[in-house]
């Protein structure tokens, strides 16, 4: 796996986002990678825990704008039509095949029988910050920033971000983090309910560390059956059929002319000029 690294030490299994020239955002080679790793290591008795964490202090900013912007690789979907020829796929098209690679291992993250910690050094934004408010358990560096970022590009959002948003803060503050996209330091994102702890960014990979491996030394048979109940009361049952109701309208929201003028103005580093039109 090219972006996508795993590695097991002592019934912790790391899944290792490694792509920092693209903000560890993912393509849909990347995006099966990350499928793979998660379905491994979500399904392995001997992983007690899983720890997800990006590289040089990047968490993750979702899917690929380039690679959407340049809907899809010929390589991707090609498959589709005889001898790799027919209509260039749409702006939603690509997002869709990045978003169920995603949408699927979020939902087994949610499944797995043990705790899966988001590890953030960095920037946690758009899907990055979708991704990570659906582990168990999310620490930040001090250096982290958390952002819901997709309205900048005049997009719905996704990767479960609208489901876990308002079970975590609050209707009420969840309209205020999507509607007024305020970048919240690791301090105030803690502040808020969004994650679990700040550790500093020198010692952060060690903290991490003895975090994960406390959790693998416990009863993890016992956080497993903690964990669905939690998860059944949180109503977290419906998390597969808000994925999909996310993944429908961000693909139709895609297709439409505010999309298009947010990632002209992402890539020519403009404000974007919206005019609420699909």
């Amino acid at each position: 796996m090219e972006h996508i690294r795993t590695s097991l030490e002592e019934g912790v299994g790391y899944i290792t986002m490694d792509r920092p020239d693209r903000f560890n955002a993912m393509d849909v080679a990347m995006a099966q990678d990350f499928r793979k790793a998660g379905i491994q290591l979500a399904r392995d008795e001997a992983v007690r825990c899983v720890v997800l964490r990006g590289v040089e202090g990047v968490f993750s900013s979702g899917a690929d704008l380039k690679y959407v912007r340049e809907r899809g690789a010929g390589r991707d979907t090609g498959y589709l039509h005889p001898e790799g020829t027919g209509p260039q796929q749409s702006y939603g098209e690509s997002f869709k095949q990045i978003l169920e690679y995603i949408h699927s291992t979020i939902s087994e993250i949610k499944r797995a029988p043990k705790p899966f910690i988001a590890a953030v050094d960095g920037v946690a934004a758009a899907g990055g910050f979708g991704i990570a408010m659906a582990c168990d358990l999310v620490v930040a560096s001090e250096r982290a920033s958390f952002e819901w970022a997709y309205h900048k590009t005049g997009l719905t959002g996704a990767e479960s971000s609208t489901f876990f948003l308002p079970r975590l803060v609050g209707l009420r503050k969840a309209m205020e983090l999507v509607l007024l996209n305020p970048r919240l330091s690791a301090k105030e994102a803690k502040a808020a309910g969004l994650i679990t702890a700040v550790f500093p960014t020198e010692t952060f990979d060690a903290d991490v560390h003895a975090l994960a491996h406390r959790l693998a030394a416990g009863p993890t048979r016992a956080y497993a059956v903690a964990k669905a109940l939690l998860n059944a009361a949180a109503g977290v049952d419906q998390l597969d059929f808000h994925l999909d109701e996310e993944l429908q309208q961000l693909v139709r929201i895609a297709d439409g002319k505010d999309f298009a003028e947010g990632l002209a103005s992402f890539f020519g580093k403009r404000e974007a000029a919206f005019n609420g039109q699909d």
